[in-house]
């Protein structure tokens, strides 16, 4: 019976593929399977950041999410089916590595902030050898790209989820001296008014696709309008102290 393969969760970074790490490339250039979330209909964004730098011999395996922001975080079918889904996923995924093959799963940002990866390594890790490479988170890409230093000092910074209930979202806001806003999406309008409640709208910027060629980086309150895409984030750094 052949050896178990190793399962990595690799982190490609926010978008940009020259923001991918020396080491991620190298797993991503020799992995006999690689396996990457999407929504139905999307090639996904991690698959496209590393498109032209996987082993052209591998098995790929696409991972369709049942959906994505269809139904709200709290309805329980939204937990049921992901749960089924993220069941299903592994055991296809310890089909492989029980063969000896190595899989790798492309993640995008960091496997461990906000990644589906996380899902798969808390089914597998207890019965099969498995290896994260660290990756450039999107908020890191999107600060980075706007200019913008986000903490000086002792400075804290929060990161806040744009699925907070609005008077939770401005109560975190008022205490916070910087912060990162994640799943704006849908929930930009309730965002922008947790801002003006928290008197940080003015310095809160909108950053859209950070580091991909759509980028988009306006002023919060410069933003006519409240769409946002999904791979979206808002920043509110902290007060610049001179020294």
């Amino acid at each position: 019976m052949s050896a178990r393969g190793t399962l990595y969760g690799v982190g490609v970074g926010p978008g940009d593929p020259e923001l991918m790490s020396l080491k991620a490339a190298r797993i991503l250039k020799s992995a006999p399977v690689i396996a990457y979330f999407a929504r139905k209909g999307s090639v996904g964004n991690a698959r496209r950041a590393v498109d032209g730098q996987l082993n052209p011999d591998a098995e790929l395996v696409r991972l369709d999410y049942p959906f994505t922001t269809e139904l709200p975080e709290t309805d329980p079918c939204y937990r049921d089916a992901l749960v089924a889904f993220y069941d299903a996923s592994a055991a296809t995924l310890a089909a492989r590595l029980d063969a000896g093959r190595d899989v790798a799963v492309i993640c995008a940002g960091d496997p461990f902030f906000y990644g589906s990866y996380a899902h798969l390594h808390e089914r597998l890790a207890e019965t099969h050898r498995c290896e994260v490479i660290p990756g450039i988170t999107a908020m890191s890409g999107c600060w980075t790209r706007a200019a913008m230093p986000m903490t000086c000092g002792d400075e804290m910074l929060v990161v806040l989820s744009g699925t907070m209930d609005a008077d939770a979202l401005a109560e975190r806001l008022a205490t916070s001296e910087a912060a990162v806003i994640m799943k704006v999406g849908r929930n930009l309008a309730k965002i922008r008014q947790a801002l003006m409640r928290s008197d940080k709208l003015d310095r809160a910027v909108y950053v859209e696709r950070g580091t991909m060629p759509e980028e988009r980086i306006v002023r919060l309150a410069d933003k006519a309008d409240d769409d946002a895409a999904y791979f979206a984030v808002v920043l509110v750094p902290g007060v610049r102290k001179p020294l």
